[in-house]
Parts: structure tokens; sequence; C-alpha cells
């Protein structure tokens, strides 16, 4: 085999030798026929068709017959179109025709599959449309610098931000969007980027700021993370302008410090005009002391201060609202006959008091539990008569056609702590009838069995959510049905560690408009008295 015919057979382009004269293919190599989807070169030559047919798209024999007359007067032809190969399959092939001996009878034929190369620039086309859609218009602002702190490229968004134009921050150094008053530690912070480049957030615990083109300062948070190209290390910040949110911060302070401002306007107010009520508020305030002060050792402070604030704005303002306007009343009716309706009046202050008090002795048992001065002191109990008289004590605050049926399995006495059981009984009862519409049942059952008292409390009132149930035991919380009915928001957070010290459990099972049921487990003993 010669050089050229080691060079023809060798190649993986369609190369084969055409005959202007009997207008057909002499010759193709074993890859240009496999190409074209034949499975040798004699099958191809064999082709009365697509042996007699130049590499281009379906030609009749006319226009072939004026290709083949072109290609020679030209000597050459070039020409990038979509194939078909014998199988129906289309693929695009470039075409170079060139007419090879002195009377052009005879041309070489050489066909180069751009399959690859068009599916490389469609590849490419789709990067270069991802590029677009994930860094030019990306809602944030998006900066990469290079290893020596020069501004590379720039996002559309951060342009904006920025107050630069066009892209005259490209070239510049990062530096120039940095305050200058921080400038030298933000270049000792790239130093040690550079020498341990790591994906993080900037600026833990402490404000960032950014220059504008103007030289104004705006707050900023700054994430980064980087690539290497070429062995040069580039680093990639992302910019969120955070001007509104620190803005709406600073208002959402002032609005809390306004409501504490009046509130204690208000406190103050009542306190001078009603000095009946000094000694309960005194012991409210030491109560908010004790309780704030046992509550900085825990993660949500924050969160607790201002639910205890919402608390205390709308449980105390309605009671002392009451008792300020019936103390004012009462100066109007001066004569002897006018007895009921200073009566009248002495029993709304004698009621809001006795509320005020009932929320205080909350907050009492909570700072008690946190401070462990409670202990179950267990004494031998007749459930049944604890049930009864603790539902007798609560008819008064049923509503109209409310009715309370309890249903007791316990014949023998058993040993618990029955303050804190008639404590728990009470207000889990207070809830279920609160939280209940008129004509509504509430349901007690109790069970003992195997040295275990189960008690269950079932309504037919607004229920609670499954979000809500998750904080349901928490201080100070409040489910969101439920924020225009009086409540502390304490009840079942001191259930809940009553419970506990007694060495039960409690469950709580509840649905939106359906209804709750609270079941409580408590562990006893059948001790007898001597």
């Amino acid at each position: 085999m010669n050089l050229t015919d080691l060079l023809f057979e060798q190649s993986d382009d369609f190369i084969g030798v055409y005959q202007t004269d009997v207008e057909r293919f002499t010759r193709v190599n074993r890859a240009g026929a496999r190409m074209l989807g034949f499975a040798s070169e004699q099958a191809f030559l064999d082709n009365p068709i697509w042996s007699r047919s130049l590499p281009t798209p379906p030609q009749t024999n006319e226009q072939r017959t004026a290709l083949i007359d072109e290609i020679v007067h030209a000597g050459q032809y070039e020409h990038e179109t979509e194939l078909n190969r014998q199988d129906g399959t289309r693929f695009w092939g470039r075409v170079v025709i060139t007419a090879v001996n002195e009377d052009k009878s005879t041309l070489l034929v050489r066909l180069i599959n751009q399959g690859r190369l068009r599916q490389a620039e469609h590849e490419l086309e789709q990067s270069v449309q991802r590029y677009e859609a994930v860094f030019t218009n990306a809602t944030i602002g998006v900066i990469v610098s290079n290893q020596q702190g020069k501004i590379v490229s720039v996002n559309r968004l951060a342009k904006q931000l920025f107050g630069y134009p066009n892209d005259e921050l490209i070239g510049q150094s990062i530096d120039v969007l940095v305050p200058t008053q921080v400038s030298e530690y933000h270049e000792r912070l790239r130093q040690s980027f550079n020498a341990n480049p790591q994906v993080r957030a900037m600026g833990h615990n402490r404000d960032l700021h950014a220059r504008r083109k103007d030289g104004s300062v705006f707050p900023v948070e700054v994430s980064l993370s980087y690539f290497r190209l070429d062995d040069d290390l580039h680093a990639v910040a992302y910019i969120i302008d955070i001007t509104f949110k620190k803005e709406a911060e600073q208002q959402l302070l002032a609005h809390r410090d306004r409501i504490e401002r009046l509130n204690a306007d208000l406190e103050q107010k009542v306190a001078d005009r009603t000095h009946a009520l000094m000694n309960t508020l005194e012991q409210l305030e030491q109560s908010k002391d004790e309780l704030a002060k046992a509550l900085t050792d825990e993660r949500q402070l924050g969160e607790l201060k201002s639910r205890f604030v919402s608390m205390a704005s709308h449980e105390f303002r309605t009671p002392l609202t009451t008792v300020l306007t019936s103390a004012t009343l009462i100066e109007k009716y001066p004569g002897s006959d006018q007895q009921d309706k200073r009566l009248k009046h002495l029993e709304r202050i004698r009621s809001s008091v006795n509320h005020l008090n009932d929320i205080l002795e909350e907050f009492l048992s909570v700072g008690r539990l946190e401070e462990g001065r409670i202990e179950p002191n267990p004494v031998q109990v007749d459930i049944t008569r604890l049930i009864g008289d603790t539902i007798a004590d609560l008819q008064g605050m049923r509503k109209a056609g409310q009715t309370i049926q309890s249903h007791i399995q316990c014949m023998v006495p058993v040993w618990v702590d029955p303050s804190l059981l008639r404590k728990v009984l009470v207000n889990l009862l207070s809830n279920a009838i609160k939280y209940s519409k008129a004509d509504s049942v509430v349901t007690v059952r109790a069970d003992c069995t195997d040295n275990r008292l189960t008690i269950t409390v079932t309504d037919q009132g607004i229920g609670i959510s499954a979000d809500d149930q998750k904080h349901l035991f928490e201080r100070f919380f409040r489910a969101k049905n439920v924020v225009n009915i009086p409540g502390t928001g304490l009840g079942l957070h001191i259930v809940a560690r009553y419970v506990d010290l007694m060495g039960g459990t409690l469950e709580l099972q509840s649905e939106l408009n359906q209804g709750t049921t609270v079941t409580i487990t408590l562990p006893y003993e059948n001790l007898t008295v001597d």
C-alpha cells in the first residue's frame, strides 16, 4: 500500500474520487462509506443513486451536471449543509470538492461530519444562555474579582446598586466599593481570603456597608464564593442592599419602645387614681422583674419579652380601664338614694381586681416553678369527689346551655397531690368552657387502672391548628385563633409543669373547629392510711 492509499484509508472523513466524464464515484474510503450508512465501499459503489450523487442536498440530473461544470470551471467547491444517510437519519457536513488533474475530469470529494461541532456550538449557546440567566439577570448584585483584587465581571444589578453605568467598574480595585475608613482592614481580609478561600458569609456579628460611586454609603449583606481559572483564584461576591430591612428594624424598635412607654404611662395613671390597686401593681412589677430575670438564661428571650408586652398591654388594659371608669362614675353618685348604682360599679371593680389577681397568680406560679419551690405532696384522694367539687366550682363560668359531663371509673382512693391535680383540672376545664360556644358539652373522664390515673377533658370548641400545637406549652404563647379572647398564654405551660412534677405525661389532640382533647396520665400507689 502506497502513501496515498494509506492516507486515503486512515482518514475518518468521507474521501471519494469522482469521475466527471461518467458522473460517478470510482472509489470511496471505508470510513466514508460507513458515514453515509453503507457496510462497505463496494456497497456504496454498487448503489446506482448514491454512487452518482455528490454529497449535496438532493438534485436533479440537470442540477448535478451544472454543479460539476461549476466545480470544473472554478477548480474547487466548499459548502456546509444538512445531509441524509442511507437510513434517512440526517447530519451536518462540510463538503470540499477539488479538481485534481489537469483536464479536471477527476474530482476529490471530502465530506467532514460537523455533528460534534454543531453539538458543541449548541451546548456553548445553552451555556451562554444559562450564564445570562444566572449571572447577568440575577436579582442580587454579583461581582467577580481576580486574585489581585481587580474587578473582572459585574452583573446588571451590581452596576445599579453602586451607581456605575456601563462597564466602568471593570479593571478597578474591589476596594473602591468599600467605605474609606475600613479600606485597609478590607485589604487584609482580602489577602486572608486569598490564602484560605472559603464559601462563607461576610461580617459575622457586625454590620457591613458599601460605597457607591458618589461616595454615599449603604448597608449590605455579602456572601463569598470562589473559583479558579487557569490557576488564578477568582472571588465572587453576592451583594444585597438591606437599606429597607434596616429601616424596618429601626421602625419596629421605635414602635416597640413607644408601646412600652405608653404602657408605663397608663400604669402610672391607674396607680395615681386607684390607690386600692397599688399593692397589686407593685406585685405585678416585681413578678415581671423576676420573670424577666429568669428568661435571660433562655435563647428566646427577645420573643418572650415581645409576647409579654403584647399580653400585658391587652390583659391589664381592659380590667384597669373598667376600674378607672367605675371609680370615676362612683364620684357622680354622692346621694344615699344612689347606693344601688355605687354597688354596681363597686362590683365591677371587685370583678376586675379578681381578674387581675388571677393573672398575677399565674405569673407567681410560673416564678415558683422556675425557682423549684413547688413540690408534690401526695395524700389519699377520692378522685370522684375531687372532680365533682372542681366541676361544681366552675359552674358559674358556663355559657348559656353549656353542660359539663363526667364519667369516673375510680372506685378506691389513690395517692396523688390534690392541690396540683385540682389546679390542672381547673385550668383544663376553664379552657374547655372559654373556647367552646354556648349549648356545647364538655366531658371529663377518669379511669384508675394498673396504678395509673388517666383523666381526659374533651370539648367541642374552636380547636388548635397543627402549627400552633408545637408551641402550645411555651410561656406566653397564644394560638392564632384566640388572640381576641382574654388569656395570658401561661395556663397550659403551668399545667405541663405540674403534670411533670407529679411524674405524669400529657397529650393533646385537636382539630380546628372540631374541638380538643387533653389527656393526663399520673402514676399512683394504693396505700392504706394507718
